[in-house]
This record gives C-alpha cells, sequence and structure tokens, in this order.
C-alpha cells in the first residue's frame, strides 16, 4: 500500500515519456513477429494508443503499481479487440486458428525471452537489403528505438517530410517483398550485422551528443542503445568481435556520463570533469568487451573508437595518452574519414604539440558549418588572437541550437574580455 501510495506521487510526465521509449518498440517487435509485416501500422496504433491511454489515465488515478504490466495488457487487449472487429485474423497469420480470446493471449506473448527475440528478429528484418542502408537505419530507429520524425531527420540531417516519405516507401517495399520476421540464417547475419551495428551506433550517439529537445545528454536512449547491442551480444549467431567493440564504446562514454553536466544542466568539458563521477562498473564492462573484441584479425572503426574512449577514462593527463589517442585517430581517419575524427585528431595534437601546429592543421581542412569546428577554432586562437577567437566563439553561438552550448560559449566569451 505504501509503495502503491508512493507511485502516485511520481511525476507521470517524466515516467510515460521514459517508458515509451523503452516499451513501445518491445510491443510493435511482438505483435509483428505473432502477425507479420503486414500488421507493421496496425502494430504502431495499438502501442501509440497505448501510451495515449496512459496519458489519458494515469494523471487522475495514478500510476499503476506495475506499469510495464500495465501497459502491456492493455496493448494486449487493445490487438485482440481490434482483430476480432476486423476480423483478419486468419488472413494475418495463416497457421494460427484462435476460437476466442483467451487462445489469443497464448500467442500475445510478452515475456522477457519472447521480447528479446522479437526484437532481435524485428532488427534484422527491417535491415533488409531489399531497402536502402539509408531506409533500413530510420526504419530502425522509428519502430524498435522509438525515435520521433523530428529526431529521425535530425541524425540524417535533413527534414521530417523527407523522413515520412522514406519511411513509407520502405515499410512499403517489405511488404510487398514479404520480408518474414523470422530468426536469420548465417549468410543474412553477414549481410545485415553491419547495419544493425551503425543503427545502435546512431542511437547511442543521439543521447550522448543530442541536439533534440535541448538536450544535451539523453541518458535514456543510451541506456536503449545498451540493452539492444547487449541482445546482440546475448546470441551466439551476433556475438562477433564488432558487436563487442560497440558495447565497449558504449560502456565507455556512458561510465562520464554524470559528469558532464551540472546540477543545472550546464556542459562539463572533459577537463574540468569530476572523475569521482565516473561510474567505475562501467568502465570495468567496456574492458570486458574491448578484451572480447580482440579476438580476430580484422580492426574496424568501433574498435578504434573504443579503444579511445579507453584512454579517456585515464584521467592521467600524460604525453603517453595523447600520442595514443593521437596515433588512434590517424589510424581511424584512414578507415573513417569524416569531420568529426579529423576535428577530434587536431584537438589530441593540440593536446600534444600545441595550438601553433594545431592552427596549421585545421587550416588545412574546408570551411565547415559546424559549431565544434568553430568552437576548436576559437579555443585554439585563444593563444593567437584574441579578437580572432572571439569572433569564432559567436560564430559558433549562431549555429548551435543547444541552449547549454550557447551558454557555454558566452562564459569563453567573457573570459576573453576580462582577460584582455
Amino acid at each position: 500500500m505504501v509503495f502503491i501510495k508512493f507511485l502516485k506521487t511520481v511525476d507521470h510526465s517524466a515516467l510515460i515519456p521514459h517508458l515509451f521509449r523503452t516499451e513501445y518498440s518491445k510491443i510493435i517487435a511482438v505483435l509483428c513477429k505473432t502477425f507479420g509485416m503486414d500488421f507493421l501500422e496496425s502494430a504502431e496504433d495499438i502501442a501509440s494508443e497505448t501510451f495515449s491511454t496512459a496519458m489519458l489515465t494515469w494523471p487522475y488515478k495514478g500510476i499503476p503499481p506495475h506499469p510495464t504490466a500495465w501497459l502491456y495488457t492493455v496493448a494486449k487487449n487493445k490487438a485482440k479487440n481490434q482483430l476480432w472487429r476486423s476480423r483478419k485474423f486468419n488472413d494475418l497469420s495463416k497457421d494460427i486458428k484462435i476460437e476466442n480470446h483467451e487462445m489469443m493471449d497464448a500467442y500475445l506473448d510478452l515475456s522477457n525471452h519472447n521480447i528479446k527475440d522479437s526484437q532481435l528478429q524485428m532488427l534484422f528484418a527491417i535491415c533488409h537489403p531489399v531497402i536502402s542502408v539509408e531506409s533500413q537505419i530510420g526504419l530502425a530507429l522509428r519502430i524498435l528505438c522509438g525515435f520521433g520524425i523530428d529526431e529521425i531527420a535530425t541524425a540524417f540531417l535533413t527534414n521530417k517530410e523527407t523522413i515520412n516519405k522514406r519511411l513509407y516507401r520502405a515499410k512499403e517495399k517489405l511488404r510487398e517483398s514479404d520480408i518474414q520476421i523470422c530468426p536469420p540464417n548465417d549468410p543474412e547475419i553477414e549481410a545485415r550485422l553491419e547495419t544493425v551495428i551503425t543503427t545502435l551506433y546512431l542511437l547511442f550517439n543521439e543521447g550522448y551528443y543530442s541536439e533534440t529537445n535541448d538536450q544535451i545528454i539523453r541518458e535514456d536512449l543510451c541506456a536503449e542503445a545498451l540493452r539492444l547491442a547487449g541482445i546482440l551480444s546475448e546470441n551466439i549467431l551476433t556475438n562477433t568481435s564488432e558487436v563487442n567493440a560497440l558495447l565497449a564504446l558504449m560502456n565507455f562514454q556512458y561510465s562520464r556520463i554524470a559528469a558532464r553536466k551540472n546540477n543545472l544542466g550546464d556542459i562539463i568539458l572533459y577537463d574540468d570533469q569530476d572523475d569521482d563521477l565516473w561510474d567505475q562498473v562501467c568502465i570495468q564492462k567496456g574492458v570486458v568487451y574491448l578484451h572480447k573484441a580482440s579476438t580476430g584479425d580484422k580492426v574496424s572503426s568501433l574498435h578504434l573508437e573504443a579503444t579511445i574512449a579507453w584512454w579517456h577514462t585515464q584521467k592521467e593527463d600524460t604525453k603517453e595518452k595523447w600520442n595514443s589517442i593521437l596515433m588512434l585517430y590517424d589510424h581511424l581517419l584512414k578507415i573513417k574519414n569524416t569531420n568529426w575524427v579529423a576535428l577530434h585528431r587536431i584537438y589530441a595534437m593540440y593536446k600534444i604539440s600545441g595550438y601553433k601546429a594545431a592552427i596549421i592543421e585545421i587550416e588545412k581542412l574546408p570551411r565547415l558549418e559546424n559549431q565544434y569546428y568553430y568552437t576548436l577554432l576559437g579555443e585554439l586562437y585563444v593563444h593567437e588572437d584574441k579578437s580572432k577567437a572571439r569572433a569564432y566563439f559567436i560564430k559558433a553561438i549562431q549555429i548551435t541550437r543547444l541552449a547549454q552550448e550557447k551558454k557555454l560559449l558566452e562564459k569563453k566569451i567573457m573570459t576573453l574580455s576580462t582577460s584582455d
């Protein structure tokens, strides 16, 4: 009774979005595994309606003692009602003969084991080569990770209309091609696992370097990416070196989440972080996964990024640390030649060789309309030309959309003013 009273005092406006992120995809995966890809849009509607019911009910009746179980029960009932009303049951699943609601309960299995199997199978079904890689990632982010259309558009640097059209076409193609939601065989795993890994990598990054909803960190997205990657590692067919490298990277990064912002939500940069807040359990998990990832001859970008992330869990600012990080970025740049890698490599060079060498390197890059590019230029020119540094910080402020980043950059400009 005390626990129930406590739940009624919990802020449903915070709990429901969290549960939406973690449970929405599970409901869809189980429904689609049971009734097939043709049921995908209905499954999305049922999952959405379930959370709408929670939004309407919980503020007045209080949060139920077991919120997740409540959601599953409501989703089951909505699925049963829709199927009986539409009389499409035999069309959707010809091998299942249902005579009453009780028999349907046996097929709507929302046990933890079936949820994991369903999500893994759904992830590989979505990542089928009949649709483009961009569509695979977008659809997986929407269906299995609970991303909103705005969030997916941000991840792909495009607009909502483009994403809506892309997802609609992808769903149609999967239906037309009669893609089954079933355990993938060895050749399918090899062909699709890279896209699955990329999807989870994007999900984690959206949480760790979030640019949506004016939040710099979205811990729930990071936790969901870790959970889904864990499902891959628990399956013998998908427990590969790259999957373990991904989990190592995620755990090393996740270990520093608590130290990356203060109580006011302000950003705390790496050099100013309190390493006592770093989660040592996560770091040790990362070490275990990195050790597992070391098997085999292939060195992927994930192996390099995970090793760089490990070095960042070593607080001491030693020459060995930054030399190692620079060498890793040199190697990574050959595999993954992106602006993000180039900018981080230049920062590592700055830590070793100083601002003049780093300025020479960054001036070699094409002008990037990116706040991190201008922020790094500002940092480097603080030592060379304060007026230039101020101009670069102002340019970064104009580009960034996050209030926390603007605030941090404004503080840098104020520091420049007081040091003039």
